[in-house]
């Protein structure tokens, strides 16, 4: 079968490797049929995650066919569409006992650090694949994993009806949050750098969007919240400048949810935090939001809705990745075909 790999930093190769079989009895074969590129696959192409190793199969944004399954598995048959929920874990340390599986210790994320779906088939086990819907067409149920970062992202942000949620960013991520915060009955106002990003995100939703390098941000949100800020701060850029606007402009009693690995130290001051009693929050992957994503996107509560700019096939893989980098400010989300 092929297989994309990432041999070192700056490489990417199309490969052959042995067609993987069922060993265990908890197994599910599945055959790929879309993979999302994602903003941490272009890292790792470039060099800068620092969670991965090489060399690597990329690719943690799946859905496919259950081609074959174990004796013991239960929820799912040949035949059936699954998404691919992407992190192992220990189950026995701290996180995990805590009901925080994806921060354990020992936390393993397939295509970063193991290998993931971008290849023709692969074995995982049972509880690593949800069923999706048969009339759910793969550019919808590819999507599944993005929603499940901004379904993780409102939920750390504890998003409820009728707050004011400010998103930085309206990229891929960014949106999946605006999704997530307007199901969850909020006002969002989000921001972005892009105009054409902020048009995608007013028609999917956003109630309000700021463009930074045409009005004050601060000004603009105090003008929307009548001087209160917004109630829930996620920031889904990971600057150091927007984690220090987050705290500024959240309200009193707000929370300042991160998305972002960035190493950087911000300057943030202890008093606003203090003065405002401000919770801040990461949010790392996601934790049991699959099922619930899924839920949405067979009701078709969740749709991409132009989300997915371009569509490449396999053998176009090194084109793609090229196409992404070289054009950031017209791709939204790139997917690798597997027809």
């Amino acid at each position: 079968m092929k297989a994309v790999r990432i041999p070192e930093a700056n490489e990417i190769e199309i490969i052959d490797l042995p067609e993987p079989e069922i060993t265990q009895a908890n197994e599910v074969k599945v055959k790929i049929r879309r993979v999302g590129i994602c903003g941490s696959d272009m890292h790792i192409y470039h060099g800068t995650n620092p969670l991965a190793t090489y060399p690597r199969i990329v690719g943690h944004e799946v859905a496919g066919e259950v081609v074959s399954i174990g004796e013991n598995v239960k929820n799912v048959t040949p035949g059936d569409r699954v998404v691919i929920e992407p992190i192992t874990y220990c189950g026995d340390c701290y996180a995990c006992n805590r009901g925080r599986p994806n921060v354990c210790n020992e936390v393993s994320v397939f295509g970063v650090h193991e290998d993931g779906g971008m290849r023709e088939s692969v074995v995982l086990p049972e509880e690593q694949v949800h069923k999706v819907n048969a009339e759910i067409n793969w550019d919808e149920a590819v999507m599944a994993e993005p929603y499940t970062i901004g379904a993780q992202a409102t939920w750390r942000g504890n998003v409820e009806e009728g707050q004011t949620v400010f998103i930085q960013g309206a990229g891929p991520i960014g949106i999946t949050v605006l999704k997530m915060a307007k199901l969850r009955g909020a006002t969002v106002i989000i921001s972005d750098i892009t105009n054409e990003r902020l048009a995608f995100a007013k028609e999917n939703g956003a109630d309000y969007t700021i463009n930074p390098s045409e009005v004050d941000t601060v000004t603009t949100i105090n003008e929307i919240t009548n001087d209160e800020g917004a109630n829930v701060v996620i920031d889904a850029v990971g600057s150091t400048q927007t984690f220090e606007l987050g705290i500024e402009v959240a309200s009193a009693a707000g929370n300042v949810v991160l998305l972002g690995f960035n190493a950087t130290p911000s300057a943030i001051a202890q008093m606003l935090i203090t003065k405002k009693e401000l919770t801040i929050t990461g949010s790392r992957l996601q934790t049991n939001q699959f099922g619930k994503v899924v839920e949405l996107i067979n009701e078709k509560k969740l749709t991409h809705n132009g989300l997915i700019t371009h569509k490449f096939p396999l053998s176009e893989v090194k084109e793609a990745f090229k196409f992404v980098e070289e054009n950031p400010s017209i791709v939204r989300k790139a997917v690798i075909t597997f027809d």
